[in-house]
């Protein structure tokens, strides 16, 4: 679980790529001071598992479901990378929950200044809009952030000078792939109404048929 609260940029080191899958090799000394085998970490907003790791490096496996599903496969040597070491039961929540699954990818279709902030419109692949509210959360590349608009399958986010600085995203122009999670607790809230929809309607003779 993690909170979408960036820790650090870190840089690919290398990729060693199958047919659909890979292993990343990247280095970061933050979050390198308290990692172990096996341990989460959240690249780009996906959930990966430390394989091995070296005093300034970390390297995770990519499996073809992820490979296929994320922006993971287009990452080369020398691309920065939005880190996030797993939440800690005793830290604080900046965020929101965020399970590090990747519900879809977007486009970036504007990119443009306002003021001290810069407003992104990202069209969203088809149906992860239906999950998206304005003023609700949303993980982008595995930032949280504040949904400004929904326009059919597009979504309008705004980040501030620290996000712009502290992410990756802020050095992503028009036309770039991103990761799209969409808050959890709005998966469960329409999985719930969608099933309660499905549900047989409870009339006298459902009762009889079912021993009542």
């Amino acid at each position: 679980m993690f909170t979408g609260i960036i820790e650090d940029i870190g840089i690919v080191q290398s990729v060693n790529t199958g047919r659909n899958s890979m292993s990343i090799c990247i280095t970061s000394d933050l979050i390198t001071e308290d990692v172990h085998l096996g341990d989460s970490i959240s690249v780009n907003g996906v959930c990966l598992t430390v394989t091995s790791f070296t005093l300034n490096s970390f390297t995770v496996d990519v499996m073809p479901e992820t490979f296929n599903a994320t922006n993971i496969a287009q990452l080369r040597p020398g691309i920065r990378v939005n880190l996030e070491r797993a939440m800690s039961a005793a830290g604080r929540f900046g965020g929101h929950f965020v399970s590090g699954h990747i519900d879809g990818t977007g486009l970036i279709m504007e990119k443009k200044r306002q003021a001290n902030a810069v407003y992104y419109k990202i069209k969203a692949e088809t149906g992860i809009s239906d999950y998206c509210i304005t003023k609700g959360s949303v993980a982008i590349d595995g930032t949280s952030l504040t949904i400004f608009d929904v326009t059919q399958d597009v979504l309008t986010i705004s980040l501030i000078p620290h996000t712009l600085e502290q992410t990756v995203i802020g050095s992503k122009n028009e036309g770039e792939k991103v990761n799209i999670e969409v808050d959890m607790l709005g998966k469960y809230v329409i999985s719930k109404l969608e099933k309660t929809k499905q549900a047989p309607t409870i009339t006298s003779d459902f009762l009889t048929k079912n021993g009542f």
